[in-house]
């Protein structure tokens, strides 16, 4: 039987605190289509642990191993997913509800990609400009209210 992408997922703007520069992603099955650290939560798992396992798997970044401050925005939205993107979830699943996070590094790393064909480093309007989401253009725009509070 398929296993399909539960419809819950989170979203991590890596952002770094130095340059005010944040992390942006290409998608491999989308060369069109940048964006912020995401995907689909597992069974049991809860959005932080998601975010975590997230960022590792797309990034090497490990943020337990290097005591970073992943930050739970306690925001989420839920959207009408992209259509070249719903074949991987059941036939009826046409929204997706996303959890955010930021996630400041003091550095911009250079990324181990294993799920991308490329990455940025670009200012917060940059980057919300490149990204055909508009949630995550919305979370990344906010970065300038969070860089004000830590």
């Amino acid at each position: 039987m398929r296993k399909f992408k539960k419809p819950e997922s989170v979203l991590v703007v890596i952002f770094c605190q130095t340059t005010n520069r944040c992390l942006m992603l290409q998608r491999q099955d989308d060369p069109y289509f940048w964006q912020s650290v995401t995907g689909s939560m597992e069974d049991n798992e809860l959005p932080r642990e998601t975010a975590i396992r997230e960022v590792f798997e797309e990034t090497g970044i490990d943020i337990i191993g290097q005591n970073l401050e992943l930050i739970d925005a306690k925001y989420s939205v839920e959207f009408e997913i992209f259509p070249q993107f719903r074949h991987k979830y059941a036939p009826e699943v046409k929204l997706n509800k996303e959890h955010w996070f930021y996630l400041p590094v003091i550095k911009e790393i250079t990324p181990m990609l294993t799920e991308h064909l490329a990455y940025q480093w670009l200012t917060i309007d940059e980057a919300a400009n490149l990204t055909l989401s508009p949630n995550n253009s919305e979370a990344i725009g906010n970065i300038h209210s969070l860089i004000k509070s830590i």
